[in-house]
């Protein structure tokens, strides 16, 4: 080999160390701050959560952060509360990644709260006005049940795990907890489906055994199936849903709602929601009928303020800790009684010999659309429904009076 070539190949061969090194220098710098970011992750969620397994979410990643507000960090010992992480990426922007939210029936906060201060939809796509802003419930869709629900619920992008405390269970423990991970990002994969899911019910346990909380907590599923978020017609509506599909065939359509999200029907799931909306072509339908000050409010139906009403029971455990909010304050609604204001009302059972809340939520718009005899005839038939269902007794529905207060 000629001096030429010799010390070409020994420049290369010198270049190709120092490469080796810095990209060897690269890869502990990142191990270290994926583990400093996982040391972040575990303390800003109160040890409840594994930072991996949360840094695992969205295809992985090497840095992540908390916020340095008490706010969005978890305190196990004063519920509610919860912690929101951030992925850190390119030139430390940051994009918020994940939320664990803790909640317990001892809390000030109803662990299930009712009412239409949050729509299920979005009307923006991206900075577009939607043209069907009820064709998919974007915002806040039905959570399906895990398994025969007595575990928890989830959607496509977060996952909520029960526990009831039984007998034996420590003096800080609660009748009732909820955890809930959210992933906070679009397009969450059936893979972070499942890690979040796994996340959730991780944490529970955690937190049953810190306080002492004795509960059955189930294994989840072998399968959680994409949930469904746009709705359907409501005339054939199927599970939680079926009611509102006899109601229409039996009273016609009117200015009920024609669409519908339903859930799976289960004997056992101690939270049942269905979802009913109308579409535009009903909303212009509607209009045609309605007064002139009314029909200024149709125009918002198809843009700003769809119209929605959401049907909800809560059985036992579930049913000690729901409410409403007025003016900033909650508003509990206690078993065994029945009434109606601000957009929310509610009848009560006895199923299985424990209490039953059932709820109906209206857009603010919607329910003076269809009037206090319609939304009176439409919750009777909800309430008749799943009270058959369930086989509950000792059922006390609103006051004629409640409805006519809209």
């Amino acid at each position: 080999m000629s001096a030429g070539r010799r010390r070409m190949w020994q420049t290369m061969a010198v270049g190709g160390i120092g490469l080796s090194l810095y990209a060897g220098w690269l890869t502990v710098d990142d191990v270290r701050d994926r583990a400093s970011s996982e040391r972040d992750i575990a303390a800003a969620c109160d040890h409840l959560v594994s930072g991996a397994q949360v840094m695992d979410l969205q295809g992985g990643m090497v840095r992540a952060e908390s916020s340095g507000y008490d706010t969005y960090r978890l305190d196990a010992r004063h519920l509610p509360s919860a912690c929101t992480i951030y992925k850190v990426s390119g030139s430390h922007r940051t994009n918020e990644l994940f939320r664990l939210i803790v909640k317990s029936s001892d809390d000030s906060e109803p662990v299930n709260m009712v009412g239409d201060k949050g729509s299920p939809f979005s009307t923006f796509d991206g900075y577009d006005p939607k043209d069907d802003v009820t064709a998919v419930a974007d915002r806040e869709p039905e959570a399906w049940p895990l398994g025969d629900g007595t575990l928890g619920s989830y959607t496509n992008f977060r996952t909520t795990i029960r526990a009831e405390c039984g007998p034996g269970s420590g003096k800080a423990a609660p009748r009732l907890l909820n955890v809930t991970a959210v992933a906070r990002y679009p397009n969450v994969s059936a893979q972070d489906r499942r890690r979040v899911a796994r996340i959730a019910h991780s944490a529970m346990r955690q937190l049953t055994r810190r306080i002492g909380c004795r509960a059955q907590l189930p294994s989840l599923p072998d399968q959680m199936t994409a949930v469904p978020s746009k709705l359907r017609p409501a005339s054939s509506a199927t599970g939680s849903c079926r009611w509102a599909g006899r109601l229409v065939k039996e009273q016609g359509q009117g200015r009920l709602p024609d669409r519908a999200l339903a859930i799976p029907a289960r004997a056992a799931n101690p939270v049942e929601g269905c979802l009913l909306a109308a579409s535009p072509s009903r909303v212009r339908a509607i209009a045609g009928g309605l007064d002139a000050e009314q029909r200024d409010f149709a125009e918002g139906g198809l843009t700003h303020s769809p119209w929605w009403l959401r049907t909800v029971s809560y059985f036992d455990a579930e049913a000690e800790s729901v409410g409403y909010d007025e003016v900033g304050d909650d508003v509990i609604l206690k078993p065994g009684t029945a009434g109606g204001k601000d957009g929310t009302w509610w009848a009560s059972s006895i199923c299985d010999g424990k209490p039953a809340l059932h709820t109906i939520s209206t857009d603010h718009i919607y329910d003076d659309i269809l009037g206090h005899k319609t939304l009176n005839s439409l919750f009777r038939a909800y309430v008749d429904d799943i009270t058959t269902r369930r086989g509950c007794t000792h059922i006390t529905y609103p006051a004629t009076k409640d409805f006519r207060d809209l």
